[in-house]
């Protein structure tokens, strides 16, 4: 079962329609209003909500030692030539285009209120494959038209205990690893893959720091996935949803059907 929706709160509808619709293709969904638009991703939606606070009033940090959400990947074709067209825009980047551990390209910038983004060109090629079978739908995906959503990041503590929850509770199966060697904190990547797209969670052997969920600031709110209701904490959006915050901060609603 997918990741069916990303809720992503701004200080300015409109704003973040142009900057996801020019850079990154989405398709608008509906109407737009001042309060909320629907945009397509291809394999989930983007929602965009509007909050009165903005990004400075966030406690979600850039450094992926904090626990909880850290970045939503989208898979393209010409990676360089759309980070071009970010940076002629004028777009705030975290890590310009590189080659990645795994075979991919890579590269990393900011929405206009704070959400970290990622644009990823190619087939991971995984240190360890764990399902041969979701390894090949995942490739079967092919070189997207236009950007697809694929991934939510996000730093967790114990990656068994994280497998074991998003498989039984939102169908989520662990497909693959990387590995990171070159770097002294000890980051490992795992793959947990629902439907056409992923949770993609960090792993450290350093100490890491943790963070609360915000749902009424500007910035990453949570996502909605299919599946059954978990025994988390409840928190409570502005509009009413109930959001559950696992172990690790990551918030989540759950909705109806695969």
């Amino acid at each position: 079962m997918p990741i069916k929706n990303v809720v992503v709160n701004c200080v300015d509808v409109e704003r973040s329609v142009e900057y996801y619709t020019r850079f990154l293709e989405l398709e608008v969904v509906g109407e737009v209003s001042p309060e909320r638009a629907v945009l397509d991703a291809v394999t989930a939606t983007v929602e965009l909500r509007a909050v009165g606070n903005g990004r400075e009033q966030s406690t979600w940090s850039p450094d992926d030692l904090q626990k909880g959400f850290r970045h939503l990947g989208f898979k393209v074709d010409r990676l360089d030539e759309r980070a071009e067209a970010l940076k002629a825009g004028g777009v705030e980047f975290k890590l310009d285009p590189l080659d990645a551990e795994g075979g991919v390209r890579i590269c990393f910038f900011y929405d206009p209120d704070g959400t970290l983004l990622e644009m990823i060109q190619g087939d991971l090629q995984y240190a360890e494959i764990m399902d041969a079978d979701g390894v090949a739908r995942e490739r079967a995906l092919g070189v997207p038209s236009r950007p697809r959503f694929d991934h939510i990041a996000v730093t967790i503590e114990d990656r068994d205990a994280t497998a074991a929850h998003y498989h039984d509770r939102h169908g989520f199966d662990f497909i693959g690893t990387i590995e990171q060697p070159h770097d002294s904190r000890g980051f490992h990547i795992g793959y947990l893959k629902g439907g056409d797209t992923v949770l993609e969670v960090f792993t450290y052997d350093v100490p890491k720091t943790s963070r609360d969920p915000q749902l009424d600031v500007a910035g990453f709110a949570y996502a909605e996935l299919a599946g059954d209701p978990p025994d988390l904490p409840v928190a409570i959006s502005p509009d009413g949803t109930k959001v559950y915050v696992d172990p690790d901060g990551f918030a989540y609603a759950v909705g109806s059907g695969a």
